[in-house]
């Protein structure tokens, strides 16, 4: 195996993974709570059963020279999802020492923040202490810019695990599928399908922010015209906005699109359906907060709608090794922080001088780890290759191999 590389793999996604780091729509759920006929929740979140096998804090684990920190949540009120991460940074270190064509080249020493920014700043600073060269993690937003600031104090990156990308800058890089890739995967999807003219409804929450801006940038990068942005805060608005886009659909001014939000996306499909549009006559777009949830795939007029997700073949090829060593599910991020201690490993990086270089971290052709493609930007910024699934009755397939956006 390549010592430069990463293996191969792919990561399944999580149903509601965006709404546990950026807020999703569980708020708007509760603002109209008890409309009879139009449902805005509640938000199905699957829950797994994730491993409770919490490492030793503090435990070195590993015997090359070049010391890591990882740091991750391990207590608190997310304490579960960053066991889950640590699991699988361990089967990294263990696959790592029991392959022969792998040079051990790293000793890795595990944190906790507890979900808590102060936390992880103070961790990251015994990091820096201890001779890290390199910090992995933590997990929330608002943690990994506080791990950030003291990393490159210190004139070390950090790898933060955050899905927000305001989290990101020069030597804050964030390992995880950001909306801006995501929108623009689809858009470009939609547009090579010969879309041309473009809509979005969106709700006004954290996520529906995001989701807003990442649509207007794609929009603009990939030199498509957007006919409306609509957004709105309860069922009024919602069934204002859905009534011009109906109009807009019949007159044939819009041809795609955009609603991200899953839990009202169903309500959506039925208002559509009620107002006889055409199915045949628009590209729907969800978000990859779609993947995996019930009532889309039972909605009939969604059937055809398209999303963007990560390929699950890694996850799928993780979860035996996983439920062998720690008797439960693997959390679907625990595919990252594998891939981030192979990275970390990575012989191109870790043996370089000085370790870790801004140019072979920013490389454009990437590297290939458990969750498929995927590189870094100078700005802190990743991009993911993402396939294209299709909602089909109960259920989802895929129409286009992984791409990167």
């Amino acid at each position: 195996m390549d010592k430069s590389r990463i293996e191969a793999r792919g990561r399944d996604q999580i149903i509601g993974r965006r709404s546990f780091l950026l807020g999703g729509g569980a708020g708007l759920a509760a603002l109209v709570a008890g409309c009879s006929n139009f449902s805005f929740g509640p938000n199905n979140v699957t829950t797994r059963n994730i491993g409770q096998q919490a490492p030793a804090l503090d435990q070195i684990a590993g015997t090359g020279s070049v010391k890591v920190a990882l740091i991750l949540p391990l207590t608190g009120d997310i304490g579960t999802v960053g066991t889950s991460m640590a699991n699988g940074a361990q089967l990294a270190m263990e696959y790592i020492q029991s392959s022969a064509q792998i040079a051990d080249n790293i000793s890795l020493l595990v944190k906790d923040s507890q979900g808590d920014a102060a936390m992880a700043a103070r961790q990251a600073t015994a990091a820096v202490t201890e001779g890290a060269s390199l910090i992995l993690g933590p997990l929330k937003a608002d943690s990994v810019r506080a791990a950030g600031s003291v990393a490159r104090s210190a004139g070390i990156p950090l790898i933060g695990f955050s899905n927000n990308s305001g989290a990101a800058s020069p030597g804050v890089y964030l390992l995880n599928v950001l909306p801006e890739t995501e929108v623009r995967r689809s858009l470009a999807y939609a547009q090579a399908q010969g879309r041309r003219a473009f809509a979005a409804v969106i709700p006004t929450t954290d996520f529906g922010r995001i989701q807003e801006g990442a649509f207007r940038q794609a929009v603009t990068d990939l030199g498509l015209v957007a006919r409306a942005i609509y957004t709105f805060a309860n069922e009024t608005e919602a069934r204002v906005a859905m009534a011009q886009v109906a109009e807009q659909l019949k007159t044939g001014s819009i041809d795609a699109l955009f609603l991200p939000d899953r839990v009202t996306a169903p309500s959506f499909g039925v208002l559509l359906e009620e107002a006889a549009i055409d199915r045949s006559r628009v590209t729907i777009m969800g978000s990859a907060d779609w993947d995996g949830d019930i009532k889309i795939a039972s909605t009939a007029f969604l059937t055809g709608a398209v999303y963007p997700a990560v390929d699950d073949a890694g996850q799928l090829a993780l979860r035996p090794d996983y439920v062998a060593r720690f008797g439960s599910e693997p959390h679907a991020f625990a595919s990252i922080a594998y891939t981030a201690v192979l990275l970390a490993n990575s012989s191109a990086l870790s043996m370089a001088t000085p370790k870790y270089p801004v140019d072979q971290l920013t490389r454009a052709s990437g590297f290939n780890g458990r969750d498929g493609l995927f590189r870094f930007l100078p700005d802190g910024r990743s991009e993911y290759a993402l396939v294209m699934k299709q909602v089909v009755v109960g259920g989802a397939q895929k129409v286009d191999t992984a791409k990167l956006p």
